[in-house]
């Protein structure tokens, strides 16, 4: 039978689509060969030790659970139960696991690691540990940072439901600082237009910071999450019992976590404790969601002015909270 010009056509269709995504499989490909090679996973001895990259997953697995059925690892880990079982035998003649019958499936097992097992497993960790840090430690600064930025990107698009890290809030460290300025600068300009005088309106105010930093008055909380910095405020010492909250900000792939309000709470809290009276702040009225934690956490508006500070005019506003 002759085909349509319609089916001719979708055939068309499918091979130019198919041709036009055949680089990024190509790529991904080569990805995937690179970062096996990276890890040594096809190393017979993984991290020169006696076990595969299986055994060592499966170890992995079952030390990190108080216990674990073979039914889930067969599912978990997409192992043959046939395979499964032969490592588990293995596995319980070296004295790394006990098994007990399940009771929710007494065809399955439930598996635990037993104190031998558990330094197998603890030693396993430090030296995948030092595999990376070593990798790390031959990068740029800031590399190893963007390296695990882009993994939890790959990690997110591919693996939508996948739990994200939880994010912590610690002190600043060394580079953080710069990091602010940077993140800040690209931010706003990206997002409202605003010029290079806003970045070095932030350079001074960072710069100054660090200078003069007195830490019995003054702090820097940085937001991390799977150990990127994704969020940042300080508080400085404006004098007369006035402190001052001083660059907010969340970058967009930690939006919806609640950070920005944890981090204006932690200067809430850490200004009342260190005796202050009043802490301000300056913002745009354009940062509705700042401005939302403002009025949330108990500040008021005491004056605004518009302004053209950064190129687009804009609506500069100071906020007061009584301590």
């Amino acid at each position: 039978m002759k085909r349509t010009v319609r089916q001719q056509s979708d055939q068309n269709l499918h091979l130019e689509i198919i041709m036009s995504n055949l680089s990024l499989i190509e790529t991904a490909r080569d990805f995937n060969r690179f970062y096996t090679n990276f890890l040594g996973l096809l190393n017979k001895a993984y991290l020169d030790t006696p076990f595969t990259l299986t055994d060592a997953r499966i170890l992995f697995e079952v030390g990190s659970h108080d216990g674990v059925s073979a039914a889930a690892l067969v599912r978990d880990l997409q192992l043959d139960p046939a395979y499964l079982s032969r490592i588990l035998k293995r596995f319980r003649a070296e004295g790394l696991i006990e098994t007990s019958p399940d009771p929710a499936d007494l065809r399955s097992q439930v598996i635990i690691v037993t104190d031998q097992g558990r330094e197998t497993f603890e030693e396993l960790g430090r030296r995948s540990n030092a595999q990376i840090a070593a990798r790390f430690d031959r990068l740029a600064s800031g590399e190893p940072e963007a390296a695990v930025s882009a993994m939890c990107t790959i990690r997110a698009l591919l693996d939508p439901a996948a739990k994200p890290a939880p994010a912590i809030i610690r002190a600043h460290r060394a580079g953080d600082i710069g990091w602010i300025v940077q993140s800040q600068g690209r931010f706003y300009a990206e997002e409202y237009g605003w010029d290079l005088r806003f970045e070095a309106l932030v350079a001074d105010v960072a710069g100054k910071f660090l200078a003069n930093f007195d830490p019995a008055k003054e702090y820097c909380w940085i937001a991390e999450r799977g150990g990127v910095n994704v969020g940042s405020v300080l508080i400085t010492n404006s004098g007369d019992g006035v402190a001052k909250l001083r660059l907010l900000y969340v970058d967009k792939s930690a939006r919806g976590l609640g950070l920005g309000k944890l981090l204006v709470d932690e200067c809430i809290r850490f200004s009342w404790q260190k005796g202050y009276r009043e802490l301000s702040l300056w913002t745009n009225d354009m940062l509705e969601t700042a401005r939302a934690i403002y009025v949330k956490t108990g500040f008021r508006l005491v004056s605004e002015e518009r302004h053209r500070m950064f190129g687009p005019e804009a609506n500069g506003q100071n906020w007061m909270l009584d301590l």
